[in-house]
């Protein structure tokens, strides 16, 4: 029995010994840069012009309707001329293409990506926003309105830049492309178009940055700093929809299940058998590069994953938004069945939409799904496979794109720690993929936790001095671009 207790307490000292050891010398992965001087950027008159998109309402709807994208269009001619005067411009549909002729031919271009439209205002929440949404009114320091953030925010300040690059005589050596489709709000095909006609033309781009995450601040539990994160992925996208089919007939003799309950007991098991969660991928590069910079605790945990796996995934799993970093995510979100009280309804339809982790596929989603549901009563078919889409592939953080991103982050956000992450949501880039292995999401502005509602909700508002921030950013990553 001692040697038995020695035995153990000889595993627990190597075991202990090893986690502090690992712990204390896991060293940061963040670049060594000086902060650039601030660059003067005239605040108020960008964030007029910013204003002024706001109310021209970039709502894309299937049915038609291009009025508000072609008063955007001379709306930006007119507001950047110099931008168009030194940029040619293509016109793909409603989507727009620039080229920025750079001087040096042997040298890969670059795309810089950004889309016109918004999302609506839902009808009836006009009352709750401070400002009006479609006004684009400057109060207490903020432009506020629907696209501030998402996503016209990007695209002027990207005008901007190289408005002032122009101003002072700058001409890049590598051609840099601004593609701004019109519908990436409904996975429309605007940027498919723009990257399709650039593969046509054989362009080999470098690197291609569109919108995605961001600065954070307060948001990640236990880090001190800023962290501006760079999403190297971007999760897939599938609906599928569970049709049950059979006899009807008076509610006063019903069945033991009904189409509606054999349904009900087909999204239960769906609800209760969640994916399972994966710390493989671009989330494991995440907590390796933030683990360094936590406190000793949390530095522990994260730079010991093979021990402290099972505790570290339970404790994610319990939030929602972390829950949906580490798995394929399923939401039950239309259902339909019946006609009246009391009739049994003849059919039961439900709509379930799946944000898929890099690793699996809408293959594997479709299989897993009929196997948790396990009732041959319940058919599942994929509902619209034009808006559906695979996992991106995983950018490589070793590479040149990601190498000046971080630079250019800790440059002109000194202090800030960058770390790579995956979008749980969809954007433009997935279809640039095809054209470059180095494809980034990035947004360079921070968002607070109470800015996260904002998005595509009540209140969107960036800003003025974030604004100004996000145009030096732009600026600096165009001029370290031409090396």
């Amino acid at each position: 029995m001692k040697r038995a207790l020695k035995l153990l307490g000889l595993v627990m000292l190597v075991l202990v010994v090893s986690v502090l050891g690992r712990t204390l010398t896991l060293r940061s992965r963040q670049v060594e840069v000086a902060p650039v001087a601030k660059v003067a950027v005239a605040e108020a008159q960008a964030a007029q012009r910013l204003a002024a998109a706001l109310p021209i309402r970039t709502v894309f709807t299937v049915d038609g309707g291009t009025e508000e994208f072609v008063r955007f269009r001379q709306y930006l001619e007119t507001a950047w001329p110099k931008f168009h005067a030194g940029l040619q411009r293509e016109a793909v549909t409603e989507s727009l293409l620039f080229t920025w002729k750079g001087s040096d031919p042997s040298l890969a271009p670059i795309v810089l990506m950004a889309h016109q439209d918004v999302v609506p205002v839902e009808p009836g929440s006009e009352a709750s926003w401070s400002q009006p949404p479609w006004e684009g009114k400057i109060h207490d320091g903020f432009v506020w309105g629907r696209g501030a953030i998402d996503d016209k925010g990007s695209l002027c300040a990207q005008l901007e830049a190289v408005t002032m690059l122009l101003d002072e005589g700058f001409v890049p050596k590598r051609t840099v492309y601004f593609a701004f489709g019109h519908d990436e709000e409904v996975r429309g095909s605007g940027a498919t178009s723009l990257a399709d006609l650039l593969q046509q033309r054989n362009v080999k781009p470098l690197w291609v940055l569109d919108e995605g995450s961001a600065i954070t601040e307060g948001i990640i539990k236990g880090l001190a700093p800023r962290a501006a994160l760079i999403s190297i992925s971007e999760k897939g996208f599938v609906t599928l929809e569970l049709k049950v089919e059979g006899e009807g007939g008076h509610s006063s003799m019903p069945p033991p299940h009904t189409n509606a309950g054999i349904l009900a007991a087909a999204i239960t098991r769906l609800e209760n058998n969640p994916f399972p969660g994966s710390f493989e991928g671009p989330v494991g590069t995440f907590f390796d590069t933030l683990a360094p910079e936590m406190p000793f605790g949390s530095k522990l945990v994260l730079g010991n994953r093979w021990l402290f796996s099972s505790v570290l995934m339970k404790q994610l799993s319990a939030a929602p938004s972390t829950s949906a970093s580490l798995r394929t995510t399923t939401a039950v979100t239309m259902m339909n069945s019946g006609v009246k009280d009391n009739v049994l309804p003849r059919s039961a339809w439900a709509a379930v939409n799946f944000r898929i982790r890099p690793g699996e596929t809408r293959q594997s989603v479709m299989a897993r799904v009929t196997e948790v549901i396990a009732d041959a009563r319940v058919q599942v078919v994929q509902s619209d496979a034009k808006i559906s889409s695979d996992p991106s592939p995983v950018s490589p953080v070793d590479a040149e794109g990601y190498r000046l991103l971080e630079r250019t982050i800790r440059q002109v956000f000194p202090g800030v720690v960058v770390a790579p992450n995956a979008t749980n949501g969809a954007t433009d880039a997935r279809f640039f993929t095809a054209l470059t292995p180095q494809v980034y999401r990035f947004v360079p502005t921070t968002f607070r936790s109470d800015d996260l509602p904002r998005l595509h909700g009540v209140d969107e508002r960036i800003a003025v001095t974030d604004y100004a921030d996000m145009i030096r950013f732009y600026r600096h990553l165009l001029v370290e671009a031409q090396q």
